[in-house]
């Protein structure tokens, strides 16, 4: 079993999510949402490895999830880690999906990931200063 399948297994069993393909232009794209409010947890891609700044012409699987800015700073000076790929760099981490991170240390962050985007927080809008007119 891939890490991707060991990953998406362990999100059935621990969540009861399965993957969503939303994207008719990418369709090995999955996304992990929450039941309760839809909102994503993870999101897997299968990319170029050139654009994390790998070697070679072959796509590799990723792993987008939402991680606290402080800890996504460090586990980016390891190995497998990297910026998120199209996502905001302070609050999201890609993770390699090819084996170099253990499937044992991507579980407590898919966990992180989860428990992150459980209650974000809806957007207010700033209520319309009155003229006094």
């Amino acid at each position: 079993m891939t890490v991707k399948e060991q990953l998406f297994a362990y999100a059935a069993d621990t969540y009861g999510v399965e993957p969503d393909y939303p994207f008719s232009t990418a369709p090995t794209y999955a996304v992990l949402r929450h039941l309760s409010n839809r909102k994503w947890f993870a999101l897997v891609m299968d990319v170029p490895r050139v654009r994390l700044g790998l070697d070679g012409d072959s796509r590799v699987d990723i792993l987008n999830i939402k991680c606290d800015p402080i800890l996504s700073g460090s586990l980016r000076m390891e190995k497998g880690y990297f910026p998120a790929y199209h996502m905001n760099h302070e609050g999201w981490l890609t993770i390699l999906l090819d084996g170099t991170v253990p499937v044992e240390d991507i579980i407590p962050l898919l966990d992180m990931s989860y428990e992150l985007t459980l209650k974000m927080p809806k957007k207010r809008r700033k209520p319309k200063e009155d003229s006094g007119v």
